[in-house]
């Protein structure tokens, strides 16, 4: 599986709320890179997406208004996966 990002997200949280959103995020990603080395753990990489999806969407309400500058990641699977 290869992780797409359809924007940059800069390293740089708004907020004390942002800063732990983005930590978990992060932290989501990095258990994705490790988990598929082992073909048997399809499942809890699908849950495990979910769950940074919906990190996402809260992360959306911290965030600053639309033309502040900051774009959000999204995390999509490829094709291939």
């Amino acid at each position: 599986m290869v992780l797409h990002y359809t924007k940059a997200m800069p390293y740089e949280p708004g907020s004390p709320q942002c800063r732990v959103l983005i930590d978990c995020k992060s932290q989501i990603e990095s258990m994705l890179l490790a988990l598929e080395r082992i073909e048997e753990s399809a499942a809890v990489r699908d849950q495990l997406r979910s769950v940074h999806r919906q990190l996402e969407e809260l992360h959306g309400l911290y965030r600053r208004p639309s033309g502040s500058g900051v774009d959000a990641a999204v995390l999509e699977p490829s094709a291939s996966s």
